[in-house]
């Protein structure tokens, strides 16, 4: 245990650069698990973006009070099916949907890649309006009844985003060539469905999956293999940047839509950017998203898939809280420099969204999840815990 806590350190100046063109993972994650819990509360405290503060605690097993645990007891039998029945409905209509505009069509190969971005007129347009309604149907069903939206941000960010790039008052606007949001849960996607109805940075098996599969071919998704140690990591940079490039030249190009944290935390931090979002030196919308809860916080940390869709549905009333800045254009040496660009956005974000920074990454999350397992263990749980990204989340 010693020896892995004496790998942490929460200065900025020693925490290592992440490569542009491979995954973080790839080059760190090899190190080797704990094989002590016995200093989680000072683990805790060096991987405070990953630790969830709600009263149903680490992995979902915190010890609830009685009156919580007839709040859940009633909605498990009551709220729970109801809503997954109708989840799924609204998820198998829109996979018809676009079994429909897809018939007949030859999918986009390239790369290791294939999509149906390519798609126009009445297909793309059922799609997308589709897509953008159904989304934000299932966000209702599952309690997010109203999402509380700001744009523009406040005079402070419009004159940073400002000073920061190259545009003049005489010079025509540039369309952006990604969104960049924070990241917290799955919802995450779904919420940029139904506002943009961009195309993500997904893993591979996302294709294979029932349903969602098909459906993520439509959004036009980019799939990589964050176990691979391959030379394709360049390749997948690359189709991100030429998909960012081109989102930036040309308006009927898809959007795409990526997290540079590359994985999720518990929304008050904001962690190291990976540079891939910004390899292209085009201007870049971000996004920060927030879920204010009481009981059950809709991050997705510490918890299991099925366990946290479980509370999910069990809580009545869900929140979230959005706010879009605008859009920030790169100056020359920010263009120059992907790091500096990457940087330049996250202080901002956080500025913006009263965030914590943090340079801690994916190596000290797998370490913290790993601590966390193997004291479930020791008192008597065998709950496995992998450090995980989304389904959605960028690796570049």
């Amino acid at each position: 245990m010693e020896s892995e806590l004496r790998g942490f350190n929460t200065k900025p100046s020693k925490t290592p650069q992440p490569d542009p063109t491979h995954d973080d993972a790839s080059s760190r994650d090899d190190r080797p698990l704990l094989t002590s819990a016995s200093n989680v509360l000072e683990l805790e405290k060096k991987c405070a973006a990953y630790v969830r503060n709600d009263v149903y605690g680490a992995m979902g097993r915190g010890e609830l009070l009685l009156m919580e645990k007839l709040q859940l007891g009633i909605a498990f039998v009551t709220l729970l099916p109801l809503r997954t029945i109708l989840v799924m409905t609204v998820l198998v209509v829109y996979y018809l949907i676009c079994r429909i505009c897809t018939l007949f069509s030859v999918p986009n190969h390239g790369e290791g890649q294939e999509d149906y971005a390519h798609l126009g007129g009445w297909r793309r347009t059922v799609i997308l309006r589709s897509g953008r309604f159904l989304s934000k149907t299932l966000l209702f069903l599952v309690g997010f009844y109203r999402i509380n939206e700001t744009h523009n941000g406040s005079k402070n960010s419009q004159e940073n985003s400002k000073t920061a790039g190259t545009l003049q008052p005489d010079e025509p606007e540039q369309r952006p060539g990604a969104i960049v949001s924070n990241h917290i849960s799955y919802l995450d996607v779904l919420y940029h469905m139904s506002s943009s109805f961009p195309s993500f940075v997904a893993k591979r098996s996302v294709a294979n999956i029932p349903l969602v599969g098909l459906i993520s071919k439509c959004l036009g998704c980019v799939y990589v293999q964050r176990e691979s140690k391959s030379s394709d990591f360049k390749g997948v940079s690359g189709v991100v940047t030429d998909r960012v490039r081109k989102a930036h030249q040309d308006e009927y190009a898809p959007k795409i839509l990526l997290f540079p944290e590359g994985t999720t935390t518990n929304g008050d931090y904001l962690i190291s950017f990976k540079t891939g979002a910004f390899l292209a030196r085009a201007p870049v919308v971000p996004v920060i998203l927030k879920y204010p809860y009481q009981r059950f916080s809709p991050a997705w940390e510490s918890v299991t898939g099925m366990r946290h869709v479980v509370f999910l549905l069990c809580q009545f009333v869900n929140h979230m809280e959005v706010k879009w800045l605008p859009v920030y254009y790169p100056s020359q040496l920010e263009k120059d420099d992907p790091k500096l660009y990457a940087n330049n956005v996250r202080r901002l974000m956080a500025s913006e969204g009263n965030l914590i920074l943090s340079d801690i990454g994916l190596a000290e999350k797998r370490i913290y999840l790993a601590t966390l397992n193997e004291t479930n263990q020791r008192d008597g749980f065998t709950f496995l815990i992998e450090p995980k990204m989304t389904p959605f989340a960028v690796i570049l």
